[in-house]
This record gives structure tokens, sequence and C-alpha cells, in this order.
């Protein structure tokens, strides 16, 4: 069943990367990116932060238990004159190498490590995972600080803030 987002979406991706440099690649089962490679990703559900939606949607969609280490990007865009798409693009890492892939199969036909080099010269992977993989951001992403009140009366029960 299909849910009704509204106008405004905020989605989350994951590039979850093994010790081998290598990147946590899916293929989708429908909509614009199906048969393509493309990043676990998802939407934000009620009551989770960011950051612990990009964790979820990677261990739905591929079984993987990973954290997340940094806020690397933004992708945001309007969609026919009248949808605000965003997602935040999170780098991740898995707890425990050693994991197998296990994919959703209602939603993913496909979850393979791969290279990035491969993934920018891969005629099938997404656009935005081609260029994704032709620069190296792992210098420049935004980093957790963890343990910050901004104040009990705001009344947050989850609170994070990325910086460099």
């Amino acid at each position: 069943m299909k849910k009704d987002r509204g106008k405004v979406w905020l989605g989350v991706a994951g590039v979850v990367v093994n010790e081998l440099g290598q990147w946590l690649v899916v293929k989708k089962t429908y909509g614009g990116l199906q048969g393509r490679w493309s990043l676990p990703a998802g939407f934000v559900d009620a009551g989770e932060t960011v950051d612990e939606a990009a964790v979820r949607e990677v261990k739905e969609e591929t079984g993987i238990d990973c954290f997340v280490s940094g806020l690397i990007g933004f992708r945001t865009g309007v969609i026919r004159e009248e949808i605000s798409d965003n997602m935040a693009i999170f780098y991740c890492r898995m707890k425990d190498e050693r994991q197998a892939i296990v994919i959703q199969e209602h939603e993913i036909v496909e979850a393979c490590w791969i290279n990035p080099q491969e993934l920018a010269q891969d005629d099938t992977a997404s656009v935005m995972l081609k260029e994704m993989a032709s620069i190296s951001f792992e210098q420049h992403q935004l980093l957790p600080i963890d343990g910050i009140n901004p104040g009990d009366i705001f009344g947050y029960t989850a609170y994070r803030l990325f910086l460099k």
C-alpha cells in the first residue's frame, strides 16, 4: 500500500562501506530506480531521526547492521513543481564485517558490494550514485555530535547535531 507522504518528502540513504572500500548497493523492484544500482534508502518515519532512519533502511533492505559515522550529502529537488523531495545521505560502517546480505525481496531484487570506481563507470548505476562514486567524501563529511540538549522546553526525545 502506498503511503500519502504529502507535498514535502524526507528520505535517507546510507553509503555503507566495508573493510575493502566497497559500497553496499541495491537494485529496487519498483519506480524510477528499478533495475539500477542505488543506495539502500527510504523515507523517515514519525518518531525517528534521519540517522536512525538510514540505519533502519539499510537493515530492512539488505539485512546489514550498520552505524552512522557522518553526513556526507543532501539531495533536494522539486517534482512536477509541487512536491519537495529531500534526502539526507549518510556515511555508514558495518557493525560486523562477517554479516551476510539478506535482501528484502518485495523491494530489492539484488544487493552486493561494488567498488566505487566500478560504479562511477557502470551504466546501470543511478545518476546520484555515479556522481557520488566519482568523488572522495570521507574527509569532507559532517560528524555526529551526541549528548546535546537544546533545552527541555523543546521536548526533544532524540537530538543529534552533525558538524565538521
